[in-house]
């Protein structure tokens, strides 16, 4: 029986890069994509030779189709998909115009659902599928509302494909990271003051007093794709350093 093989989505930074790295330590063989092309090349000098790293655009139904060919070509089947390619946007509602919309819509939740829908004739009976959704779906924040909702979209989704796949044993979840310094917060937009007030905004209101790190959100992925999780399907597990449960 070969190893497992599991594909990332947004797999060149932080939490996705995480996560490739501890699941080929423990036995995986390891698929991942992204768009940029500064990350892609750190991500092919930085992860081990047998990680795969592709250039795929998550908007592009013609590079998702191109992703399903080479996951046919270098494992055969899949048994984790870990749908992990996101975007953040954090503009007040007067100031999103169409192109803005359009690119959270495509990217975070359009750009997921397809490749789902593309890969799933690969997943092998038994697999699992994950989805990175994140805590502002469910909390708000200024300036967040599009962004939140098309992870939101994501997260609606798990409870339905969960029942719409356990026939064939694949187990649907999320995971909802909190404030994880990934650098990602650093591309939403702000301004440099406005960036620094909001990082310190965030981690007041976290109990544990941090950010979390990738690698925390890498060990709580590794487990749902585990057969430690086998019981596990239409979940939504947050890990956010107790962000969200005081008053």
């Amino acid at each position: 029986m070969p190893a497992p093989a599991a594909l990332i989505t947004g797999g060149t930074s932080g939490i996705g890069k995480a996560t490739a790295e501890l699941l080929h330590r423990r036995g995986y063989r390891v698929m991942v994509t992204g768009q940029n092309p500064e990350t892609i090349a750190a991500a092919e000098k930085s992860l081990p030779d047998q990680i795969a790293v592709v250039r795929a655009d998550a908007r592009s139904l013609a590079d998702t189709d191109r992703v399903a060919e080479k996951i046919r070509e270098r494992f055969g089947a899949l048994d984790v998909l870990f749908l992990n390619a996101g975007i953040i946007r954090s503009l007040p509602v007067g100031a999103f115009d169409e192109a803005a919309f359009d690119d959270l819509v495509e990217v975070n939740f359009k750009g997921q659902f397809f490749t789902l829908q593309k890969t799933l004739p690969l997943l092998r009976d038994g697999g699992s599928v994950i989805f990175t959704v994140g805590i502002g779906a469910t909390r708000g924040m200024a300036g967040g509302s599009v962004t939140a909702a098309t992870r939101g979209a994501l997260l609606s989704l798990v409870p339905s494909l969960a029942l719409e796949l356990a026939p064939r044993r694949i187990r649907v979840n999320a995971v909802s990271p909190g404030a994880v310094d990934t650098g990602i917060w650093a591309k939403a937009g702000l301004p440099p003051e406005a960036h620094e007030k909001a990082v310190n905004v965030i981690v007041s209101r976290v109990p544990l007093g941090r950010f979390g790190t990738s690698e925390e959100i890498a060990e709580v992925v590794a487990f749902l794709a585990s057969d430690a999780a086998g019981y596990v399907t239409g979940q939504n597990i947050v890990i956010s350093g107790g962000a969200g449960i005081g008053a």
